[in-house]
């Protein structure tokens, strides 16, 4: 923790006139939820760090995953965001997150539900948002499925600009992984394929409360407002499914669950039969992909 005025240590402390995190939790009675994944920072200091890597907020809209008592959420607003919308599922968080609404008056919203089943587009138009910036310390249990839904969002660009996500490290170390590495696989190509990513930070177990088993990194990702080449993300994830399905093996051989001779669909797309998943660019990913999509089409 750190020892300077954001440390959450006695009443009052919170530079937002709040009480702190810790007060707060504590006289809701808020225990984590290991059903729900959930894993606290306690530390605003730490909250401020990751809202200023989403920004600059001065202006946006933050979409928010899981803002539990709201720690992350008062540290976006500390940092400028116009408004936060945020999803949460528990609502023994509600008390929490009402005293921050009352201190942000007309600028939080929640919607309690489980943000799996939420149409992210349609919930931003009717919040009359044009782009927003999603911000999360994801829930890990649903961390890489909120992910992939939000990557193969159609019609593209989406409707964020920007997301800012905390994961487990082992996930945030595949999202980066680069081609010829162990960790590059599916949602290595998805993630590269349309956005711009970057590991912004690791935390430490320490930092949260309860502290989980493994470290946490947050990760940035910046929309590609055209992916090239422009092939469909299903198909992609189609094609990289059945290639790292059977990663040791060369893909003319992997790709057989897709068609009968993959031979024909590499030697259009310019791919050596002979090379494995882990050593296919993204672009050349999606190049296979584009070339599979289209022969799909001339066929039906």
């Amino acid at each position: 923790m750190s020892t300077n005025d954001s440390r959450e240590t006695g009443t009052g402390a919170s530079p937002d006139g709040l009480p702190t995190l810790r007060e707060v939790i504590a006289s809701l009675g808020l225990t984590s939820k290991k059903s729900l994944g959930q894993n606290f920072i306690l530390d605003l200091n730490v909250t401020r760090r990751i809202a200023r890597t989403a920004g600059p907020l001065k202006g946006c809209t933050v979409v928010e995953v899981g803002p539990g008592p709201g720690g992350l959420t008062r540290a976006l607003f500390m940092e400028g965001a116009a408004r936060v919308i945020a999803f949460e599922v528990d609502k023994r968080c509600a008390p929490a997150l009402d005293m921050i609404a009352a201190r942000y008056p007309g600028r939080l919203k929640v919607h309690f539900g489980d943000a799996l089943n939420a149409n992210w587009t349609r919930l931003l138009a009717a919040e009359k948002v044009g782009k927003a910036t999603i911000a999360a310390n994801l829930p890990y249990a649903v961390a890489t499925r909120l992910l992939v839904g939000w990557l193969e969002t159609d019609p593209w660009p989406p409707c964020y600009d920007r997301m800012v996500l905390m994961f487990q490290k082992e996930v945030a170390d595949r999202i980066v992984a680069t081609p010829g590495t162990k960790t590059y696989g599916r949602l290595s190509v998805l993630s590269q394929w349309r956005t711009k990513v970057r590991t912004a930070m690791t935390l430490p177990p320490e930092v949260f409360t309860p502290p989980p088993k493994i470290s946490s990194a947050v990760v940035e990702f910046i929309t590609r407002q055209q992916p090239s080449p422009p092939c469909s993300a299903i198909v992609l994830g189609k094609v990289t499914a059945a290639a790292f399905g059977q990663r040791r093996k060369m893909l003319r051989t992997s790709l057989k669950q897709l068609v009968p001779v993959p031979e024909e669909l590499l030697d259009v797309a310019g791919i050596a039969g002979n090379l494995r998943a882990e050593d296919v660019s993204v672009k050349d990913f999606a190049q296979l992909a584009l070339v599979f999509e289209r022969r799909k089409a001339g066929r039906s």
